[in-house]
């Protein structure tokens, strides 16, 4: 029966041979040790040589208590933003029956651009006609204007008179 407690001696093959007859005694080099091939002693005590496998380093993975740059951001402006505002709004509302006469004023200072320049188109109309004096009485002009067309689409021609 054979003893499977030791392990066998390793056989190792060489393609040349160990004695030249023209260059003496050659003896090869051991082989390098390849990096991805390793041998192991399995608990029966043969030994099994094969390829390994460096395992892929994991995808690094941010912890359960970590929060983005953006997040951090975000929740220190938030109040910030919100104060300003606030601050808006208290400085409007004080602010509120001062904007309320400056509207006003607007308002009336439009109405008199428009106003002065009628009042003094009407005024100066009233003084030329007729001499432009207090008793002068105004005369009006009548127009007529006389437009005739022929068909739907028909160039129109017309008149216009001065009474």
């Amino acid at each position: 029966m054979p003893d499977h407690t030791r392990a066998p001696a390793p056989v190792i093959h060489h393609p040349i041979p160990l004695h030249s007859p023209a260059h003496g005694a050659v003896v090869p080099a051991p082989p390098a040790a390849l990096p991805a091939v390793t041998s192991v002693r399995l608990p029966d005590g043969r030994i099994v040589t094969g390829y390994t496998l460096t395992p892929t380093p994991p995808a690094p993975t941010r912890s359960a208590g970590s929060v983005p740059a953006w997040a951090k951001t975000t929740a220190l402006l938030a109040p910030t933003v919100g104060g300003g505002i606030a601050a808006a709004g208290i400085g409007l509302s004080y602010a509120a029956p001062g904007l309320i006469a400056m509207s006003h004023a607007l308002w009336s200072a439009a109405a008199l651009v428009v106003a002065v320049p009628l009042a003094l188109r009407t005024a100066r109309r009233a003084f030329t006609s007729n001499g432009g004096g207090p008793g002068s009485v105004r005369t009006t002009t009548h127009i007529t204007q006389n437009i005739t067309a022929t068909g739907l689409f028909g160039r129109a021609n017309g008149t216009i008179n001065h009474h």
